[in-house]
């Protein structure tokens, strides 16, 4: 069972490989972070060395985009295939991930079907992120992970 730590969240522009998902095709994200991964560290405006995965856009049957990014300064100088996304400043619960990354759908799936419905927070309506630190390791897969969920306070 994990708990959440709350936490306020400055807001900051995440850029990078965007996606749109079905339930089915989410299984495909691993590989859209193998694409994305060289850019990491290249990125004009890159601000400090985690990277991001922000699931946005979601509609009525449970489509999604998912970016895989690094926070950047502006969006002004970012590579054509590039697309951002500004995330408010906002309250979050934050998860702590200690399991391999591959894990992450079962963290994910605890978050909405166990924690929210109990939850003594309100979700809101803005994307929600997957935050790699500097003490990810993407070779072992473990490390420094955390899913930041947006609430109401």
């Amino acid at each position: 069972m994990l708990t959440p730590r709350i936490k306020h969240h400055r807001g900051m522009t995440v850029a990078g490989h965007n996606v749109r998902y079905t339930h089915a095709t989410h299984v495909n994200i691993p590989a859209q972070w193998e694409k994305f991964a060289s850019n990491i560290g290249k990125v004009p405006g890159q601000v400090g060395a985690a990277s991001y995965g922000v699931c946005w856009n979601f509609d009525d049957k449970g489509d999604f985009d998912y970016l895989s990014g690094v926070e950047v300064t502006n969006a002004h100088e970012l590579p054509q295939e590039f697309l951002h996304v500004a995330l408010p400043a906002s309250d979050y619960a934050v998860f702590t991930h200690d399991e391999h990354v591959s894990t992450i759908p079962v963290t994910i799936q605890y978050i909405w079907r166990d924690w929210m419905p109990k939850a003594p927070h309100e979700i809101a309506g803005r994307p929600s992120f997957e935050r790699y630190g500097e003490g990810f390791d993407p070779k072992s897969g473990f490390g420094d992970i955390e899913i930041w969920v947006p609430i109401e306070r």
